[in-house]
């Protein structure tokens, strides 16, 4: 009888626990072939600034690929691991292996939706399957109280249904056992010269490294601190980065959440991470409601002349030389690590859009390259919130800009 074999395609999905994608893989096939796509048209290794490479982001992306690949060969086996896009390699995969269906996690943003697309038409002249599992979000969406189509397109509305009426499952558990399709070469990861300056792992045992010291007894996330020392003092949970490669699940964090707040009660940054993983799963759920539209339905799209002024004030806040302290404090930060709080992304948005007068997008584009945490839907959608103000002024949680602007005028200290 011939053995049934199953393509993995790991994306941002670099982890064995939580991950139903490799759960149904392997209880589908009698062997799974594990593959990683590092996609040139994402990472091109060169220094060049209009460029989307990003050497702290490819690097962090390269140690969780890299820790990925070694979680699997403990288990025997090992990660294909090949230079180029899928629609050039994926159709000689399967017709190699004799794979029987491939199977994949969906993106939302528009290039990654393409690319999903492209393998899918490949596949199909193949008659194979792309089998597609949705594993990004803290809510399943057909655990979510109302169709895609009938999202709340206010981030309130969209919290108050979600937390009242549908359920966060439970993780799932990593596999203990995989059997793998036998490979003579598994390929050899790219490198991508520059400094990586982040003090950050990538990889999914750091991951759950840094949500259990997140959580050890003295952390400061138990701290309660007053309004007026919160004020001075923004407190960052820094798993971002993980969740953005799929190196943790937002289930997991979730579940480390409940357990602390079951031992010691409520606390405010318990709620500010459930809040942070919610916005995660609005700005997803939104861009795969609107796709692109997303945009012009909250922001209106204009043109801004490049003039020679236009085109220094950019330069002068991208390299943190705008003058203001808050703003330049932030910028540099952003441009040595790859990271800044939440606080300071509102900030320094606010600053570009308000003050400066410049086009969102031109921000975005620049978060993008920097943010070694960068994730399409979060990013795209958190700077189009800022520039468009949310379609609900009178939301509690809609942008505050009078409150960012106050903030741009605190010393440089306080940060």
């Amino acid at each position: 009888m011939e053995s049934r074999k199953i393509l993995v395609w790991f994306r941002n999905d670099l982890r064995l626990h939580d991950n139903e994608m490799l759960v149904e893989a392997i209880s589908k096939s009698d062997s799974i072939l594990p593959v990683y796509f590092f996609d040139p048209r994402h990472f091109e290794c060169t220094a060049a600034e209009g460029n989307k490479a990003v050497h702290n982001r490819f690097q962090f992306l390269a140690e969780s690929v890299s820790a990925l690949r070694e979680s699997l060969k403990k288990l025997g086996g090992n990660l294909l691991v090949i230079t180029g896009t899928p629609e050039d390699h994926i159709s000689a995969l399967v017709e190699q292996y004799e794979i029987a269906e491939v199977y994949h996690h969906r993106e939302v943003a528009t290039e990654e939706t393409m690319v999903s697309s492209n393998v899918e038409d490949l596949l199909w002249k193949l008659r194979i399957n792309l089998k597609h599992f949705i594993g990004h979000t803290l809510y399943n969406k057909e655990d979510l109280p109302f169709p895609i189509k009938d999202i709340p397109d206010v981030f309130s509305q969209f919290k108050k249904k979600t937390e009242r009426d549908a359920i966060v499952k439970d993780c799932f558990p990593a596999p203990e056992q995989i059997n793998f399709v036998t490979v003579e070469d598994w390929g050899e990861l790219p490198e991508c010269g520059g400094a990586f300056l982040t003090n950050l792992s990538g990889g999914e045992e750091e991951g759950i490294k840094h949500l259990q010291e997140l959580f050890a007894a003295g952390s400061e996330i138990y701290i309660r601190s007053s309004k007026a020392h919160a004020a001075q003092h923004t407190f960052t949970s820094k798993l971002s980065p993980w969740l953005a490669v799929g190196a943790l699940s937002p289930r997991k964090v979730y579940w480390a959440v409940k357990n602390a707040e079951h031992q010691f009660g409520a606390n405010s940054h318990f709620t500010q991470l459930i809040l942070g993983l919610l916005w995660r799963d609005f700005f997803r759920f939104m861009f795969k409601k609107h796709s692109v539209d997303y945009f012009k339905d909250i922001v209106e799209i204009k043109e801004f002349p490049q003039t020679e002024e236009y085109i220094r004030n950019l330069q002068e806040w991208k390299d943190g030389n705008t003058g203001n302290p808050v703003v330049d404090q932030y910028m540099t930060e952003l441009n040595e690590s790859g990271f800044i709080t939440h606080t300071g992304r509102l900030l320094v948005a606010t600053y570009l859009i308000y003050i400066l007068k410049l086009n969102w997008i031109d921000g975005a584009g620049y978060f993008e390259q920097k943010l070694i945490d960068y994730s399409p839907a979060s990013n795209w959608g958190n700077w189009a919130y800022v520039a468009g103000g949310g379609k609900d002024t009178r939301s509690k949680n809609a942008f505050d800009l009078d409150k960012q602007i106050k903030l741009l005028d605190i010393e440089v200290q306080d940060i």
